[in-house]
């Protein structure tokens, strides 16, 4: 065990996630919308006290345990809260530059709306495998698409599902991915054979949802190709539209290529962009200042990454599409990952994860339940450690040796961890990831969910691959 004390009863253990699904729920129903301002906090927070108030009756936990967990999960997502900022002002130097707006601008001149959502995945998948980041992908190519979608008359649901679909597919499979090196690293797997064994599990996965998309998009009741018009119109009417713009991009990209790290990418990419806005969107950056000097010029150039902008173009969709919100938005969502955190300390701490996770293994027959188990494991770490690489660790530093035991090779380990804790982690909008796309791309996670067919669909057909015995191996005997 991690932590000397003994383990709570796996129902006791099951105690808190209840209590923190009810008091999520409850939050949702009073605040709407406006859950995530604050309620959801209150709610991770409340069913961190009650975890740690049940783990004080039901083990001899003691408080420096927890202290010690959350230092460590603190310590563990500090890189990814610099990132989530950053790409809040990368966001918004992005749509202020007009790079964003020319995206959309061109998008709907060549994306025909009956093929949009099935484009919209394979767009994000290709850029994801060659970026290895769903985050930045939904955060730049992903914002773009939104608009695109609304113009052409699609939900947000179903744009966001297209668009985070796409974009996990390529975090799982890409070999720049960070998520794909942790599951490789942990599970003692080398990266390319882990890559090559997640193609039959994320290969049919995929080619399902783009099926389900292609269907949908068919039956999309757009809207008139006049009003699609008039969307195009305004945008080159109030931003300069330029091929030169490209290069914002072409750059990041580059960096991307170079295996520059993430944060240094994102920086880079986001002064660029606040530099080709001063040149290209003069204007704009002058009247959300309030003012026509150079001053004014380059303060609106930091207001547009750090703070709220707008712009009056006279229609109020076009208004929500090119309305950013910089640093300060991402901070809601900085405020939830910290509270989500303290949850799995909790969780961590007293031992309910542990409990829980022992019971799957003794209920473990045969290979689709060992796959069923380490799936179910990686979801549970997901709802309450409240970030992917926590759950990417725990649930391999679990079953690894379990796998060894019953003569399974390694692979089979990482491809269940990826096709569990790296895709589902989008879809609880109390973790890292989820706050972070639903933030992003202005969706509510509960909107978006039923539409992200690739991500519950992979966990699925991880168990199911696993059932039918296809492609499972077990390690040869060694020579003696």
């Amino acid at each position: 065990m991690t932590n000397q004390h003994k383990l709570p009863h796996p129902l006791v253990a099951l105690l808190p996630i209840v209590v923190l699904v009810l008091l999520v729920a409850t939050a949702v129903y009073l605040f709407g919308g406006d859950a995530l301002n604050g309620g959801s906090q209150m709610a991770l927070l409340l069913a961190t006290a009650f975890c740690l108030i049940i783990g004080k009756f039901t083990t001899n936990f003691h408080w420096t345990n927890f202290e010690k967990a959350l230092h460590k999960n603190i310590k563990n997502i500090s890189t990814a809260l610099l990132i989530l900022l950053v790409i809040g002002a990368l966001s918004g130097t992005w749509m202020m530059s007009g790079v964003v707006p020319m995206f959309i601008d061109y998008g709907l001149k060549i994306i025909r709306p009956e093929i949009f959502l099935i484009s919209a995945a394979a767009i994000c998948a290709i850029v994801s495998v060659v970026t290895g980041s769903s985050w930045t992908t939904v955060a730049t190519i992903g914002i773009a698409l939104m608009g695109i979608g609304r113009a052409q008359g699609f939900s947000d649901g179903w744009i966001a599902g297209a668009i985070i679909s796409g974009a996990y597919f390529g975090d799982k499979i890409s070999p720049l991915s960070d998520t794909t090196i942790l599951a490789s690293s942990v599970s003692g797997t080398p990266l390319f054979t882990h890559i090559r064994y997640m193609m039959f599990t994320t290969v049919p996965s995929m080619i399902i949802t783009l099926i389900v998309f292609a269907i949908a998009g068919l039956f999309n009741t757009s809207i008139s190709s006049a009003d699609v018009t008039l969307y195009s119109q305004s945008l080159e009417t109030h931003f300069n539209i330029s091929p030169w713009l490209l290069i914002v991009p072409a750059v990041t990209i580059v960096l991307i290529a170079k295996r520059v790290p993430p944060l240094v990418t994102l920086f880079s990419s986001m002064l660029l962009a606040a530099i080709f806005a001063c040149f290209f969107q003069k204007e704009n950056l002058q009247l959300i200042a309030g003012g026509n000097t150079t001053a004014d010029l380059v303060k609106g150039a930091i207001m547009s990454c750090y703070g709220s902008t707008s712009l009056d173009t006279g229609n109020p969709e076009i208004n929500s599409l090119i309305a950013t919100r910089g640093m300060q938005g991402m901070l809601y969502t900085v405020w939830l990952i910290i509270c989500a955190t303290c949850f799995g300390a909790a969780m961590s701490a007293t031992g309910m994860i542990e409990s829980i996770t022992q019971f799957l293994v003794k209920k473990i027959r045969n290979t689709a339940g060992l796959v069923g188990a380490t799936v179910s494991t990686g979801l549970l770490a997901n709802l309450t450690m409240g970030d992917q690489y926590l759950s990417l660790i725990l649930t391999g530093n679990m079953y690894k040796d379990l796998y060894e035991q019953r003569g399974y090779e390694s692979r089979l380990l990482s491809r269940s961890m990826e096709d569990s804790a790296t895709v589902t982690s989008v879809l609880i909008p109390w973790n890292s990831c989820g706050m972070t796309q639903s933030t992003v791309l202005g969706v509510s996670t509960w909107v978006y969910f039923p539409y992200c067919i690739f991500n519950y669909i992979s966990p699925l057909m991880s168990i199911t691959i696993a059932g039918l015995g296809y492609k499972i191996f077990r390690k040869k005997p060694e020579v003696q």
